[in-house]
Protein backbone atom coordinates (compact mmCIF):
# COMPACT_ATOMS: atom_id res chain seq x y z
CA UNK A 1 0.00 0.00 0.00
CA UNK A 2 1.13 3.33 -0.76
CA UNK A 3 1.21 6.67 0.85
CA UNK A 4 1.45 9.88 -0.51
CA UNK A 5 1.08 12.74 1.68
CA UNK A 6 -1.93 11.64 3.96
CA UNK A 7 -3.37 9.78 1.21
CA UNK A 8 -3.77 6.02 1.12
CA UNK A 9 -3.72 4.19 -2.00
CA UNK A 10 -4.34 0.41 -2.39
CA UNK A 11 -3.52 -1.87 -5.53
CA UNK A 12 -6.97 -1.24 -6.89
CA UNK A 13 -9.59 1.73 -6.07
CA UNK A 14 -9.08 5.26 -5.95
CA UNK A 15 -6.95 7.04 -3.06
CA UNK A 16 -8.50 6.94 0.77
CA UNK A 17 -7.58 9.71 3.04
CA UNK A 18 -6.04 8.67 6.11
CA UNK A 19 -7.26 8.92 9.39
CA UNK A 20 -6.09 11.87 10.91
CA UNK A 21 -4.22 9.90 13.99
CA UNK A 22 -2.11 8.02 11.17
CA UNK A 23 -1.83 11.57 8.73
CA UNK A 24 1.84 12.87 8.12
CA UNK A 25 1.15 16.35 9.20
CA UNK A 26 -1.22 17.64 11.68
CA UNK A 27 -4.78 16.93 10.48
CA UNK A 28 -6.66 17.75 13.92
CA UNK A 29 -4.80 20.90 14.90
CA UNK A 30 -5.45 22.36 11.20
CA UNK A 31 -9.06 21.25 11.24
CA UNK A 32 -9.55 22.94 14.51
CA UNK A 33 -8.29 26.13 13.03
CA UNK A 34 -10.78 26.27 10.05
CA UNK A 35 -13.16 25.27 12.95
CA UNK A 36 -12.43 28.10 14.70
CA UNK A 37 -11.33 30.86 12.12
CA UNK A 38 -13.91 30.56 9.16
CA UNK A 39 -16.91 32.60 9.55
CA UNK A 40 -18.95 32.07 6.56
CA UNK A 41 -19.08 28.64 4.39
CA UNK A 42 -21.56 26.43 2.60
CA UNK A 43 -24.47 24.59 4.40
CA UNK A 44 -25.50 21.72 2.84
CA UNK A 45 -29.24 20.29 3.79
CA UNK A 46 -31.74 17.31 2.24
CA UNK A 47 -34.65 19.10 0.56
CA UNK A 48 -38.53 17.65 0.58
CA UNK A 49 -37.43 15.77 -2.49
CA UNK A 50 -34.35 14.33 -1.21
CA UNK A 51 -32.05 16.27 -3.49
CA UNK A 52 -29.09 18.13 -1.58
CA UNK A 53 -29.12 22.12 -1.35
CA UNK A 54 -26.68 24.16 -0.58
CA UNK A 55 -26.76 27.38 0.93
CA UNK A 56 -24.44 30.43 2.69
CA UNK A 57 -24.43 30.73 5.85
CA UNK A 58 -22.35 32.68 8.97
CA UNK A 59 -20.76 30.17 11.73
CA UNK A 60 -19.19 30.53 15.14
CA UNK A 61 -18.08 27.89 17.35
CA UNK A 62 -19.33 26.90 21.23
CA UNK A 63 -16.61 26.64 23.18
CA UNK A 64 -15.85 23.04 22.35
CA UNK A 65 -16.22 23.82 18.74
CA UNK A 66 -19.42 22.95 17.63
CA UNK A 67 -20.59 24.78 14.67
CA UNK A 68 -22.96 27.42 15.44
CA UNK A 69 -25.55 29.17 12.92
CA UNK A 70 -28.23 31.50 13.10
CA UNK A 71 -30.82 30.75 10.67
CA UNK A 72 -34.42 32.20 9.62
CA UNK A 73 -36.90 29.81 9.60
CA UNK A 74 -38.14 31.71 6.44
CA UNK A 75 -34.67 30.51 4.99
CA UNK A 76 -35.47 27.20 2.40
CA UNK A 77 -32.29 25.35 4.42
CA UNK A 78 -34.16 25.81 7.35
CA UNK A 79 -37.52 24.51 6.45
CA UNK A 80 -34.80 21.33 5.36
CA UNK A 81 -33.01 20.88 8.64
CA UNK A 82 -36.48 20.94 10.22
CA UNK A 83 -37.64 17.78 8.27
CA UNK A 84 -34.47 16.12 8.33
CA UNK A 85 -31.53 17.75 10.45
CA UNK A 86 -29.25 15.57 8.59
CA UNK A 87 -26.25 18.25 7.00
CA UNK A 88 -22.54 19.37 5.97
CA UNK A 89 -20.73 22.37 6.48
CA UNK A 90 -17.82 23.66 4.35
CA UNK A 91 -15.42 25.17 6.14
CA UNK A 92 -12.56 26.90 3.56
CA UNK A 93 -10.02 29.10 4.18
CA UNK A 94 -9.47 30.72 0.40
CA UNK A 95 -7.13 33.22 -0.26
CA UNK A 96 -4.84 34.01 -3.21
CA UNK A 97 -4.18 31.67 -6.46
CA UNK A 98 -5.74 28.45 -6.95
CA UNK A 99 -9.01 28.00 -4.52
CA UNK A 100 -8.12 24.11 -4.18
CA UNK A 101 -4.57 24.89 -2.95
CA UNK A 102 -6.06 26.41 0.32
CA UNK A 103 -6.85 24.08 3.39
CA UNK A 104 -11.03 23.15 3.52
CA UNK A 105 -13.00 20.98 5.72
CA UNK A 106 -16.39 19.23 5.17
CA UNK A 107 -18.09 18.76 8.74
CA UNK A 108 -21.38 15.91 8.45
CA UNK A 109 -23.67 15.77 10.99
CA UNK A 110 -27.49 16.65 12.55
CA UNK A 111 -28.51 20.28 13.32
CA UNK A 112 -30.78 21.20 15.72
CA UNK A 113 -32.14 23.99 17.42
CA UNK A 114 -30.60 25.52 20.73
CA UNK A 115 -31.71 27.37 23.36
CA UNK A 116 -28.49 27.21 25.46
CA UNK A 117 -27.67 31.15 25.71
CA UNK A 118 -24.34 30.36 25.27
CA UNK A 119 -24.81 29.41 21.77
CA UNK A 120 -26.58 32.92 21.52
CA UNK A 121 -23.32 34.71 23.07
CA UNK A 122 -21.05 33.11 21.13
CA UNK A 123 -22.59 33.18 17.99
CA UNK A 124 -23.05 37.32 18.23
CA UNK A 125 -19.33 37.72 19.50
CA UNK A 126 -18.42 36.61 15.98
CA UNK A 127 -21.20 38.32 14.37
CA UNK A 128 -22.00 41.76 16.17
CA UNK A 129 -23.83 42.66 13.48
CA UNK A 130 -26.54 40.23 13.84
CA UNK A 131 -27.36 41.41 17.01
CA UNK A 132 -29.93 43.37 14.46
CA UNK A 133 -31.80 40.44 13.56
CA UNK A 134 -31.08 37.78 16.28
CA UNK A 135 -33.87 38.45 18.37
CA UNK A 136 -36.83 38.25 15.60
CA UNK A 137 -39.46 35.59 15.74
CA UNK A 138 -38.35 33.83 12.59
CA UNK A 139 -34.65 33.30 13.39
CA UNK A 140 -33.53 30.81 15.85
CA UNK A 141 -29.70 29.31 16.57
CA UNK A 142 -28.79 25.61 15.74
CA UNK A 143 -25.92 23.86 16.61
CA UNK A 144 -24.70 21.36 14.49
CA UNK A 145 -23.47 18.04 16.37
CA UNK A 146 -20.55 16.40 14.38
CA UNK A 147 -20.74 12.65 13.33
CA UNK A 148 -17.30 13.38 10.85
CA UNK A 149 -15.10 15.36 9.72
CA UNK A 150 -13.16 15.34 6.23
CA UNK A 151 -10.27 17.70 5.49
CA UNK A 152 -8.22 18.42 2.90
CA UNK A 153 -5.08 20.37 3.62
CA UNK A 154 -4.27 21.06 0.33
CA UNK A 155 -2.54 19.16 -2.34
CA UNK A 156 -1.88 15.23 -1.08
CA UNK A 157 -2.42 16.30 2.28
CA UNK A 158 -6.44 14.70 3.13
CA UNK A 159 -7.12 13.29 6.58
CA UNK A 160 -11.08 11.88 8.28
CA UNK A 161 -11.91 13.25 11.88
CA UNK A 162 -14.03 11.61 14.52
CA UNK A 163 -16.22 13.57 16.72
CA UNK A 164 -13.86 13.40 19.67
CA UNK A 165 -11.18 14.60 17.32
CA UNK A 166 -13.02 17.60 15.66
CA UNK A 167 -13.94 19.29 19.22
CA UNK A 168 -12.34 19.29 22.80
CA UNK A 169 -13.11 17.68 25.50
CA UNK A 170 -14.01 19.72 28.51
CA UNK A 171 -14.33 17.09 31.44
CA UNK A 172 -12.59 18.50 34.01
CA UNK A 173 -12.47 22.20 32.71
CA UNK A 174 -16.06 23.45 33.13
CA UNK A 175 -14.58 26.12 34.87
CA UNK A 176 -13.47 27.89 31.53
CA UNK A 177 -16.84 27.21 29.91
CA UNK A 178 -18.42 29.40 33.44
CA UNK A 179 -15.94 32.11 33.14
CA UNK A 180 -15.10 32.61 29.57
CA UNK A 181 -17.81 35.33 29.44
CA UNK A 182 -16.57 37.10 32.31
CA UNK A 183 -12.39 36.88 31.05
CA UNK A 184 -13.48 38.00 27.95
CA UNK A 185 -15.51 41.12 28.75
CA UNK A 186 -12.45 41.96 31.34
CA UNK A 187 -9.55 41.49 28.47
CA UNK A 188 -11.67 43.88 25.70
CA UNK A 189 -12.18 46.25 28.67
CA UNK A 190 -8.61 46.88 30.27
CA UNK A 191 -6.35 44.61 28.34
CA UNK A 192 -6.46 45.83 24.51
CA UNK A 193 -2.38 45.86 24.32
CA UNK A 194 -2.13 42.56 25.49
CA UNK A 195 -4.76 41.18 22.87
CA UNK A 196 -2.48 43.31 20.27
CA UNK A 197 0.49 41.15 21.53
CA UNK A 198 -0.94 37.92 21.36
CA UNK A 199 -2.16 38.96 17.48
CA UNK A 200 1.40 40.33 16.60
CA UNK A 201 3.09 37.41 18.31
CA UNK A 202 0.70 34.88 16.05
CA UNK A 203 2.05 36.61 12.67
CA UNK A 204 -0.82 39.11 12.33
CA UNK A 205 -0.29 42.82 11.20
CA UNK A 206 -1.38 45.63 13.99
CA UNK A 207 -4.96 46.35 14.17
CA UNK A 208 -7.84 46.74 16.40
CA UNK A 209 -8.19 43.25 18.00
CA UNK A 210 -10.78 41.93 20.27
CA UNK A 211 -11.09 38.87 22.03
CA UNK A 212 -14.91 36.84 20.60
CA UNK A 213 -13.92 33.38 22.32
CA UNK A 214 -11.78 31.66 24.61
CA UNK A 215 -12.07 28.01 25.71
CA UNK A 216 -9.22 25.16 27.14
CA UNK A 217 -7.18 24.86 24.06
CA UNK A 218 -7.03 28.71 22.73
CA UNK A 219 -8.46 32.45 22.19
CA UNK A 220 -9.97 33.62 19.29
CA UNK A 221 -9.43 36.98 18.23
CA UNK A 222 -11.46 39.45 15.83
CA UNK A 223 -10.26 42.61 13.56
CA UNK A 224 -13.33 44.00 11.75
CA UNK A 225 -13.38 41.06 9.41
CA UNK A 226 -10.58 39.14 10.30
CA UNK A 227 -9.59 36.30 12.38
CA UNK A 228 -7.01 34.86 14.13
CA UNK A 229 -6.71 31.50 16.23
CA UNK A 230 -4.23 32.10 19.35
CA UNK A 231 -2.89 28.79 21.23
CA UNK A 232 -1.62 28.78 24.73
CA UNK A 233 1.55 27.07 25.81
CA UNK A 234 -0.41 23.97 26.49
CA UNK A 235 -4.26 23.45 27.33
CA UNK A 236 -5.43 24.81 30.73
CA UNK A 237 -8.73 24.00 32.88
CA UNK A 238 -9.26 26.45 35.49
CA UNK A 239 -9.06 30.06 35.48
CA UNK A 240 -5.94 30.76 37.22
CA UNK A 241 -3.71 28.35 34.77
CA UNK A 242 -5.66 30.34 32.10
CA UNK A 243 -4.38 33.99 33.76
CA UNK A 244 -0.69 32.26 33.91
CA UNK A 245 -0.85 31.21 30.48
CA UNK A 246 -2.02 34.88 28.97
CA UNK A 247 0.52 36.35 31.72
CA UNK A 248 3.33 34.03 29.96
CA UNK A 249 1.94 35.15 26.38
CA UNK A 250 2.63 38.20 26.97
CA UNK A 251 5.60 38.24 28.33
CA UNK A 252 6.52 36.43 25.70
CA UNK A 253 5.33 38.82 22.78
CA UNK A 254 6.70 41.45 24.77
CA UNK A 255 10.62 39.91 24.44
CA UNK A 256 10.23 39.30 20.97
CA UNK A 257 9.59 35.20 20.89
CA UNK A 258 7.59 34.04 18.37
CA UNK A 259 4.43 32.72 19.78
CA UNK A 260 3.82 28.71 20.36
CA UNK A 261 0.57 28.14 18.42
CA UNK A 262 -1.09 30.30 16.08
CA UNK A 263 -2.90 30.64 13.08
CA UNK A 264 -5.18 33.42 10.92
CA UNK A 265 -7.22 34.10 8.48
Amino acid sequence: MAETGGVSEGPRGPARPLPAAEAPFDAIGLARMLLRTIRSGALATIDGEGMPFASLVTMATDVDGTPLMLLSRLSAHTRNLLADPRCSLLFSQGGKGDPLAHPRLTVNGRAMQSAEPRARERFLARHPKAKLYADFPDFAFFALAPEAGHLNGGFAKAATLTPAELLLDLTGREAIVAGEGGAVAHMNADHADALALYATAAGETEASWRLSGLDPEGMDLMAGDRTARVLYPEPVSDMGGLRKSLVAMAARARSGSPAEGSTGA
